[in-house]
């Protein structure tokens, strides 16, 4: 019983977890709160539910359907764990001689950058004043809710903290991860430059950016990573393995 209760404590705190996410509504914390809800039955209920599992282990097909949901769970937590080690070591690939930084867009709120947009920037920033002769597309469009675009707040913002406006290019057009990478590698190639970027993300969000880019011809990708506020953590990790299930799927 006390095994029991320890379990639904931790099973609760996991919900808890996708829950703090909260007004975020996403695939991330809507899939992490139902798993959560499940085991938390599966564990105070116990002892009906191990009754209904030999009951289904004994009728007609029992055993066949118990075993496929073994397996379907088996080869889902087994694609977790594969994007999870992904995705962390694509967190921190060291840039070498990149063309340029690719700073990913993020939603704008008015003509200021929503905080995790910032945390991007930040990010860029350290880079860009380490390295004072590498360009820098800032990439993303113009949402329906947004009054300007994430390209312009982007620059607005890198000026603001003392990056050479010269260096700053806006690629204003794009309206997903996909059109960022295809729209910024058109811009290198029009500049002369090779498809070796710095792709500036937060860090969950790399190695599906990554696989993105690899996919519209991307040569060398390095990666500085943004941090990510602790609360959108597991929603958004959770998140990225649809994501990143979906971008395997359409190879």
């Amino acid at each position: 019983m006390t095994v029991r209760y320890i379990l639904a404590g931790l099973e609760l705190a996991l919900m808890i977890l996708f829950l703090i996410a909260l007004p975020v509504v996403n695939l991330g914390n809507i899939a992490g709160v139902g798993v959560s809800v499940i085991l938390l039955a599966v564990t105070l209920g116990f002892p009906k539910f191990s009754q209904l599992v030999k009951r289904i282990w004994a009728g007609a097909g029992g055993k066949v359907l118990i075993i496929a949901v073994c397996l379907v769970i088996a080869v889902c937590a087994g694609f977790a764990v594969f994007c999870t080690v992904k995705m962390l070591g694509a967190m921190n690939k060291e840039p070498e001689k990149p063309s340029a930084v690719v700073v990913l867009g993020c939603q704008v709120r008015g003509e200021r950058p929503s905080k995790m947009l910032r945390r991007r920037l930040d990010a860029a920033i350290g880079y860009l004043n380490e390295n004072k002769d590498i360009p820098v597309i800032v990439s993303g469009g113009q949402g329906w809710d947004e009054a300007i675009s994430e390209a312009l707040c982007m620059k607005n913002y890198l000026t603001e903290q003392g990056i050479d406006e010269s260096r700053i290019i806006m690629e204003d057009k794009s309206t997903s991860t996909d059109e960022n990478l295809q729209f910024s590698f058109d811009i290198l190639d029009k500049m002369g430059l090779k498809r070796d970027i710095v792709l500036v993300t937060d860090g969950y969000h790399q190695y599906r950016a990554q696989l993105i880019a690899k996919k519209h011809g991307a040569g060398d990708i390095s990666a500085v990573s943004a941090s990510t506020e602790f609360r959108f953590i597991p929603t958004y990790w959770v998140r990225e393995w649809f994501g990143i299930f979906q971008q395997l799927a359409l190879k």
